[in-house]
């Protein structure tokens, strides 16, 4: 079991690696036309991750079924939930694209662009958002793969992806002087070719297992039902990371500058253990629909184990590599023994992570996105009084920021393995069948 759960882990982990590129590459030639397009892109592309994070859903629930119809035999019925979860993510990122379209400058205006940032940032969603049809495929198709324990053949698509986005951004932005919309128009594209060659797979699987590719009321139906809770869970996390921005923009501008830098970090660490996450979702979804409850339990336990051993070696790694890490953000002083004081603490608090990201691809992989929905609303109520405790009578600097790292990658990681763990121990979960 053990190599199986590597076998999948790793080629997740080298696609959710690859997205970040995409950004990070922009960033780097834009940046080249000077600090006003840069800016402009930071802040559109908060946006457009934002709108596309939230959708992650379509990737999680399409996993989980899809991973339980093969575990009960029904290849033809898990390609056919796939197939009606990529309509749903076309449909949805139709009706986003227009919206971002249409309410691009509001939602500049909201984040509080400068004057001088509004027309870069405006530019890159209107060239950008025709492709959230795409970018939300790239999502469905590759919950589909992974359901069918394929994780390679996302990692190779993702990795073309940040190659081709790489070349493009070049041509558009600086070759053909398209500035700012070039980078959107560039970004576009890659996500649209990456979601046809996706979907290109997925189709002929689902031929092969002659499954019609119209959608199907029915489907969709399930692929909502599903989808829904998912999305709450999400809503809940992202007003987590929001409300720990918010805690440390309120402790001054060296704090805020550290949560950035260390905030970093800890998203490239998540990238490591959601990895494994994936891995349970796909193992536990499959088990599941075979009816395999002690198969299940297994599952848990070693992906659990996993999960914990890969956060300590990933806190050791942070906190031994403290201020290196920080030089490589900044050579002011201060801002230098904020990061690496908070990376300490944030070492230290990775193990639980990794027990918190793991439980929730198991619980996601079981299908249990509605009590997932209703713990992370209870755990946003419990770190919420103290994430205003500590914006109200932190110090500021870098001992506020330690404070504000202590309430989110503590207390409320810590609400997260509780409501988690607890569900986990049950049974309720833990439904059989297709």
């Amino acid at each position: 079991m053990d190599r199986q759960v590597v076998a999948l882990a790793l080629p997740a982990l080298g696609a959710l690696v690859a997205e970040p590129l995409f950004v990070l590459v922009d960033s780097a030639v834009v940046g080249t036309l000077g600090s006003t397009p840069l800016a402009g892109l930071g802040l559109a592309s908060t946006v457009l991750t934002t709108v596309v994070g939230l959708c992650v859903f379509l990737a999680y629930a399409t996993t989980a079924g899809v991973a339980r119809r093969i575990g009960a035999g029904h290849r033809d019925e898990a390609l056919r939930y796939g197939v009606d979860g990529l309509w749903l993510a076309v449909a949805l990122g139709l009706g986003l694209a227009v919206t971002v379209e249409l309410a691009a400058g509001w939602l500049v205006h909201a984040l509080g662009a400068p004057p001088d940032v509004v027309g870069p940032a405006v530019a890159y969603l209107h060239w950008s958002a025709p492709g959230l049809p795409g970018m939300l495929t790239v999502l469905a198709a590759t919950g589909v793969l992974r359901g069918l324990l394929d994780t390679r053949t996302p990692l190779w698509v993702a990795s073309a992806g940040a190659v081709l986005n790489g070349a493009l951004s070049v041509l558009l932005v600086l070759g053909l002087r398209m500035g700012v919309a070039g980078s959107g128009l560039g970004t576009a594209i890659t996500q649209l070719l990456m979601a046809t060659v996706l979907v290109t797979v997925v189709v002929r699987g689902a031929r092969r297992e002659t499954v019609p590719l119209r959608p199907g009321v029915r489907g969709l139906g399930a692929a909502i039902a599903a989808g829904a809770p998912l999305l709450a869970r999400t809503i809940t996390l992202r007003a987590a990371i929001l409300l720990a921005t918010w805690v440390a923009a309120g402790l001054g501008a060296v704090a805020l500058a550290g949560h950035q830098a260390v905030a970093a970090l800890w998203g490239f660490a998540a990238f490591a253990l959601d990895a494994l996450a994936i891995a349970a979702q796909a193992l536990v979804g499959q088990a599941l629909g075979a009816g395999e409850v002690a198969t299940t339990r297994g599952v848990l336990r070693r992906t659990l184990t996993w999960g914990v051993v890969s956060g300590a070696a990933l806190g050791l790694l942070l906190a031994g590599g403290a201020w290196g890490f920080a030089r490589l953000f900044t050579d002011e002083p201060a801002v230098h023994r904020a990061i690496a004081t908070t990376l300490f603490l944030v070492g230290a608090t990775l193990p639980l992570a990794g027990w918190v990201f793991v439980l929730d691809g198991v619980l996601i992989g079981a299908g249990d996105g509605r009590y997932l929905a209703v713990a992370g609303l209870i755990t946003l109520v419990a770190y919420a009084p103290a994430a205003i405790a500590v914006h109200a009578w932190a110090p500021s600097g870098a001992a506020g920021l330690v404070w504000a790292w202590a309430a989110f990658a503590g207390l409320f990681m810590l609400a997260r393995a509780a409501t988690t763990g607890w569900r986990a121990r049950g049974t309720a979960w833990m439904r059989t069948g297709a």
